[in-house]
């Protein structure tokens, strides 16, 4: 797939659109949900038949309104746009998905995820979930996606040319995000629609998605506390210091904060792999801290390009949650999972992808230098070496994924590629 407009919508590719299909192939109904302004609608709509757009003035109708509304009447696949506004949706989806019994009825999208007890039903067997997030570099055009995420797990040569892009190009890509609303933005627009995203979160996103009223403040301080603490195991009661100004928050209001923060699909944690290892070794189990996006860790942090660029040590976290969002989304056609290592011995390794079957890749992601490389094959091998591969197999590749360079195989088997060369 190449990341091309459409003449008439400038419409770029997606990964999920290939996904949105295949779901619609075998589910009922398919929900897309991700944070706000990630292209969901605008994704839905390119295989959509017709459409309904929700907004409060439904949300405030019964349900009895709703019904006579026709709401969910029209050719198939039918759009339901952000159906979280009127949660008496759910239930009307499940019935009519029951009484049509065929594939493809309904998109529904959300930017939000509800209480529970609002779903009335959990979806298992009418509705398929599809996690979407805001657009890689590989879908954005920085990357020439030259390498394969696909032709890496199955082994085959990776060799690239060094890609255009230079270290300040990623440090802007960071910066910038993967939002498509500012793909065509200069660079301190692109940014200004960062920092008013925040604001808005803030002020008043994560107060509405319960009900819940939260000091927007407080939120964000919290955003601040994830920003640097970004792509680290920080745990609550680091957070909750971190972010309460003169004394410490409690412990419990970061926690609501960062369920709401989740269900606006804002904090997106990286899980811990557990795998059966060959020594004593024993493995940690927390999570480390990510958002949706890089740019809102630059943006809470008043990060720019020049800031990045001359301090490497944040950009390189930064730069790690990059890659770990187009990791999250090229590995999706793979029906993978992205998650992390480590152990009590200091072994680290920033990502693990596993496809279903069981066949797996780690990837240490490192802004680049002979040095920096030198350590992630290192760890590379090492994990390599402490996992029971009788258990878990092989690795089909041990890779370091840099910002920029050429793509090569080293002579200990491990594969060095530029995120600006990597696609799906």
């Amino acid at each position: 797939m190449t990341p091309t407009p459409s003449a008439a919508s400038e419409y770029w590719a997606r990964v999920d659109d290939e996904l949105l299909a295949r779901r619609l192939r075998s589910a009922s109904a398919v929900l897309i949900e991700g944070p706000r302004a990630c292209g969901k609608t605008t994704t839905a709509r390119q295989q959509a038949s017709s459409e309904v757009l929700l907004d409060r003035t439904i949300a405030a109708m019964s349900a009895p309104s709703l019904d006579s509304l026709a709401i969910l009447d029209g050719p198939t696949p039918r759009l339901v746009d952000e159906w979280q506004f009127v949660p008496d949706i759910w239930g009307m989806v499940r019935r009519e998905t029951d009484r049509r019994g065929t594939p493809g009825q309904f998109i529904l999208t959300g930017s939000a995820d509800p209480p529970a007890d609002l779903k009335q039903h959990s979806g298992v067997g009418r509705v398929a979930r599809l996690r979407m997030r805001p657009m890689s570099l590989f879908e954005s055009g920085l990357s020439d996606g030259a390498v394969s995420l696909r032709a890496l797990f199955d082994g085959e040569p990776c060799s690239a040319p060094a890609p255009a892009a230079d270290l300040g190009d990623v440090a802007e890509a960071v910066c910038r995000g993967g939002w498509p609303l500012c793909r065509n933005m200069s660079a301190d627009d692109a940014q200004d629609f960062v920092t008013d995203y925040l604001d808005e979160l803030a002020g008043g996103e994560v107060g509405s998605v319960d009900g819940t009223r939260r000091d927007p403040a407080g939120v964000a301080r919290l955003l601040g506390s994830l920003a640097r603490n970004i792509s680290s195991e920080a745990t609550l009661s680091t957070l909750a210091a971190d972010s309460g100004g003169e004394r410490p928050s409690d412990p419990r209001t970061v926690s609501g904060y960062l369920a709401a923060l989740e269900r606006l699909f804002v904090v997106e944690d990286v899980p811990a792999w557990a795998p059966r290892l060959r020594s004593r070794s024993r493995l940690r189990g927390a999570s480390k801290r990510q958002l949706a996006d890089p740019s809102l860790a630059a943006a809470a942090l008043g990060a720019d390009r020049r800031h990045l660029l001359a301090d490497l040590e944040t950009f390189g976290l930064l730069f790690e949650s990059l890659c770990v969002r187009d990791l999250r989304i090229l590995s999706r056609p793979l029906r993978a999972t992205v998650s992390h290592y480590r152990d009590n011995t200091g072994l680290e390794v920033d990502t693990v992808i596993r496809r279903r079957n069981g066949d797996w890749v780690a990837v240490e992601i490192k802004l680049g230098g002979r040095a920096g490389v030198d350590a992630a094959a290192a760890a590379l091998l090492r994990l390599r070496d402490r996992v029971d591969t009788e258990h878990v197999g092989e690795p089909k590749r041990l890779i370091v994924l840099t910002a920029t360079g050429f793509a090569y195989e080293r002579t200990d088997g491990v594969t060095v590629t530029p995120i600006s060369c990597l696609g799906p």
